[in-house]
Order: C-alpha cells, then sequence, then structure tokens
C-alpha cells in the first residue's frame, strides 16, 4: 500500500499536517467554492459548511486514513472507506471530481504550511490521498454497479402520498415512485437523500433513514425540523419539508445508502436510540415484522418525554408483533408514562447479551456513552455498529 519512503515523511509530517488540517480544509472548501459554485447546488450542505462539520469531517478521515495507513501499511481501514463512499453515493460523486478536490487541497496545503510543503512532503502525501482516493473510487463505482445506476445519476421523483404529523416537531411523509418504476432496492436502517429547491434557487440535500419496511413499493421518511441554537441557523431542508410538502407533492430522493444495515444473523439484537435517531430501528422493527422473525430484540430508547418521542405508539405496536421483543424508554420528562425510566439512559439495570449485535443511532455523546457501557459489559466492539446523521465526526473505533 504505501510505500516505505512516503511512510516515513507521513509519520514524521502527520503531527504538523494533522494539527493543521482544520484551518487547510476551511481554506479548501473556501477556494474550491469561490472557484466552482456549481459544487454547492446539490451537492454540499450550507449548513455543514456554516458550522464547520464538514471540515471537521474531512479533515478526522484524512488524518484517520493517513494514521491507519501507518499503523498497518498493507491494509486498508475498509470500515472508515465504507462509510465515506455511501455518503459519497447519497450525494451522486463521481470520479472525476476527485481530481478536483485534489487541486485545492493541495493547494490549501501549501498555503498553510508553506516552506515545510517540501517536494517530498508532497509526494508523501499525494501518495496517501490517491491511495484514499482511488479505494473510494473502486467502493464507489461496485455501489453504482450494485444499484444498477449510473455514476452520478442517483435521482428519482417520489410521490407524496401521505403526511402524519407524528409530533409538534417530527411529521412523516410516505411516498411512491412518480413514475410506476418500482421502488429500487433498500435494507433496513438506510438512508436516502433529499434534493429540494430553496427560495434562493440553489438545490440543497439532507439525508433521512428510512422509517419503515423497505421492503414494499412505498417509501417513509421521518423528518424532525432542526431548529437552529446558539446563534446557527434553522435547519433549511427540514424547515422548508415541514412548511410546504404536502399529499401529492413531488420530491427527489437518491438510491438508497449507508452500510449500517440490519443483518441476518440469528443473534439477539440490540437497537438502542435517543430522539430522532429512532427513525432507522423503527424501520429495522419493522422489517422484522414484516419478515416473522423470531430473533430476541431489545429496543432502547431516550428522549425528552412521551410527546416529543417520535414514532412512540407504532414502535410499541411492532414490539408486540415480535415474538421474544422487549423494551425499556427513558424520558427526562416521563410525565406519567407506565413503566418508564426517569432521566437520561442508564444501562446499569439493563441485561444486555454479550453476544448481541448492536445498533446504535443518535447524538454523539449518547452513542459514546452508550458503547462504552456495552464494551463494560462485555459486548465486543465489532458488534457495535452506530448511524451518525450528517458528516462523520466519530471515527470507527473511537470510544
Amino acid at each position: 500500500m504505501l510505500s516505505a519512503e512516503s511512510a516515513d515523511v507521513v509519520r514524521a509530517t502527520l503531527p504538523a499536517v494533522g494539527g493543521a488540517l482544520d484551518e487547510i480544509t476551511a481554506r479548501f472548501y473556501g477556494a474550491m467554492f469561490r472557484d466552482r459554485p456549481e459544487l454547492l447546488d446539490g451537492m454540499f450542505n450550507r449548513g455543514n459548511q456554516a458550522s464547520g462539520a464538514q471540515r471537521r469531517a474531512l479533515a478526522g478521515s484524512i488524518a484517520g486514513f493517513a494514521t491507519a495507513l501507518l499503523n498497518d501499511p498493507d491494509t486498508r481501514p475498509d470500515a472508515l472507506l465504507a462509510r465515506i463512499a455511501h455518503k459519497h453515493i447519497a450525494v451522486g460523486v463521481t470520479d472525476d471530481q476527485y481530481t478536483i478536490v485534489h487541486k485545492y487541497l493541495f493547494g490549501a496545503i501549501a498555503e498553510v504550511l508553506g516552506d515545510a510543503v517540501t517536494p517530498e512532503v508532497a509526494a508523501a502525501w499525494d501518495e496517501v490521498y490517491w491511495l484514499m482516493a482511488g479505494a473510494l473510487i473502486a467502493q464507489e463505482a461496485r455501489l453504482y454497479q450494485e444499484a444498477g445506476i449510473d455514476a452520478g445519476d442517483i435521482w428519482q421523483r417520489w410521490t407524496v402520498v401521505e403526511r402524519r404529523e407524528e409530533t409538534a416537531d417530527v411529521a412523516s411523509f410516505v411516498l411512491r415512485p412518480a413514475d410506476g418504476r418500482p421502488a429500487p432496492a433498500a435494507r433496513a436502517g438506510q438512508y436516502v437523500s433529499v434534493r429540494v429547491r430553496m427560495a434562493d434557487g440553489v438545490h440543497q440535500l439532507r439525508q433521512y433513514s428510512l422509517s419503515s419496511d423497505p421492503g414494499g413499493e412505498l417509501r417513509r421518511i421521518t423528518v424532525k425540523r432542526v431548529a437552529g441554537t446558539d446563534g446557527a441557523p434553522d435547519g433549511e431542508v427540514s424547515d422548508l419539508l415541514h412548511r410546504t410538502v404536502r399529499p401529492g407533492d413531488v420530491l427527489d430522493l437518491s438510491t438508497p445508502c449507508g452500510d449500517i444495515v440490519l443483518d441476518d444473523a440469528d443473534t439477539p439484537l440490540v437497537l438502542a436510540s435517543a430522539g430522532i435517531g429512532c427513525t432507522p430501528m423503527v424501520g429495522m422493527l419493522a422489517q422484522l415484522a414484516a419478515t416473522g422473525s423470531t430473533r430476541p430484540v431489545l429496543v432502547l430508547h431516550a428522549d425528552s418525554s412521551p410527546a416529543e418521542h417520535a414514532l412512540r405508539a407504532e414502535t410499541r405496536e411492532l414490539i408486540e408483533r415480535l415474538p421474544d421483543a422487549t423494551a425499556e424508554f427513558w424520558y427526562e420528562r416521563p410525565d406519567a408514562e407506565p413503566g418508564a425510566h426517569t432521566g437520561l439512559m442508564d444501562l446499569a439495570g439493563v441485561s444486555v447479551p454479550t453476544d448481541a449485535t448492536v445498533y446504535l443511532c443518535g447524538p454523539l455523546p449518547f452513542m459514546r456513552g452508550v458503547r462504552s457501557a456495552l464494551l463494560d459489559r462485555g459486548v465486543p466492539a465489532r458488534s457495535i455498529q452506530y448511524e451518525v446523521f450528517g458528516p462523520d465526526l466519530w471515527l470507527p473505533d473511537a470510544s
């Protein structure tokens, strides 16, 4: 994989490059969008750019990939690459765009690090970049082929056939292909991008988990209206969907993506979520119920209150349809909910099988805490999978 000469240079310069990656990626995006503003139309989310989430995710992935190459030069960090590849497919990345990224990324590296970027340093990091890019291009080509679509041709028109108000700030949209073609294959746990035109004419997109059984001709997404906090703006796409989309409207949805999917093993399952992170878990429960699964299933969910727990009644109904499923709910304000725990999720009194396959979804602090508690219980790290809404700021081996 990484040549010995380049490995020595990367090892010596990783602290300097890694320490400057946030500034490097900030300048990279600024220069690229200045020269290629069309990339902001329907590919990059402006909210993630404004918050710095996309920049930090790119920096983390580069540093993580370089570190993995140094630790084991002959092995690729496939889990990290698979996560990125699915995110790229969800926005229609094509292989020619890696050349564009290379131009502006290495321009930013030279600008930030100056004379420290000798020809040897540039060549070593160029090797790291193209090893990562080449591996991603190969994975993405396979994903496009498996989906039966041309590279970048991810969009399909869907008609909204029903809208359901789940809570005060959460709505579900049930959709059917507008052209009458069969719905593309999807797996429980996957997500789709939704692309909408904003008032200024720019297309913006956001990813939403499939929150129903993906085995039929209908799809459902469940959208929480994102309210801006600490000076951040409201979520553009979620706000528009809540304000304007009604039955009969048509939306652009991408091909289903995501590497965190319900497996077909017979091991026990633990589905742990918080807030709107329940959506992929409900999709998994719906598929288990539709297929008559007899797997032991433990559903764990934390929320502010029962009234703010989206899909709560449906979750209970699905659990009742499964012969070996139980649930534990935690609410900061339980409001006399029978059997619910008060406060944040605490696994102290919960029995978790050590041979379980665990899926996590929710805010990063929640997932870190639950993952640590599960590891302390003896659940192997390889058995714990997680989904992040938006750019992934948490590497797979994080704790």
